[in-house]
């Protein structure tokens, strides 16, 4: 008779064995890979093996002229990226005098406004001109237009300073306003293409 197979018996299962020169080819292929620069369009690549490829050995200076010529060359740089940066306004590179956010307010307001006192200079000029004149009435007429002058001058700070100590207070209330007033009279009396910081609003603007 027949007899039944156990089902209890184990399977035989047959390992396949991976072959040497496959896994040798392998590695070589993922070598290759490894090395392989990708060519124009594909993804670049990632950002420590880019900035590995730029750095440079530092070159020491051969003499000490070249060393000299190197320093004033930065110096000349940070120089120049300063006055830039003062000439926009920035914080970092502004003067004590120029620093905080009320004198910020301050520039703003005198900057926004077309006064009496950025024409000084040129009403200066003029005044120079009557006083050299042998007519002692010119020079009459330059005395009293300097006192008017003046006068209008004084008015106009004490109103913008007024302004700009009213403003600080409603924005900036735990700022100091001290020497704002001065401060706004002596930008005032400037030419405006002439202010340093350069304005940075315009003409009529609100503030």
């Amino acid at each position: 008779m027949f007899r039944r197979r156990s089902s209890d018996a184990p399977a035989v299962v047959d390992e396949v064995q991976p072959d040497p020169g496959e896994a040798a080819g392998d590695g070589e292929a993922r070598q290759a890979r490894s090395s392989f620069t990708a060519p124009k369009g594909a993804p670049t690549p990632k950002r420590s093996a880019a900035q590995a490829s730029r750095r440079q050995p530092y070159q020491p200076p051969a003499n000490r002229k070249a060393a000299s010529q190197q320093a004033r060359q930065r110096e000349r740089a940070e120089r120049v990226r300063r006055s830039a940066a003062l000439q926009r306004g920035e914080q970092w590179a502004l003067p004590r005098k120029d620093q905080g956010q009320v004198r910020a307010l301050a520039r703003d307001v005198v900057d926004a406004r077309r006064g009496v006192g950025e024409y000084y200079m040129i009403l200066v000029g003029l005044l120079v001109v009557l006083l050299i004149l042998p007519s002692q009435s010119a020079k009459l007429i330059a005395d009293i237009v300097v006192v008017v002058l003046l006068a209008v001058i004084i008015v106009e700070a004490m109103l913008v300073g007024t302004k700009i100590k009213r403003l600080a207070a409603q924005r900036f209330p735990n700022e100091s306003t001290k020497g704002v007033v001065w401060y706004a009279a002596t930008r005032g009396v400037q030419i405006r293409r002439m202010r340093i910081p350069k304005p940075r609003v315009s003409r009529g603007q609100k503030i």
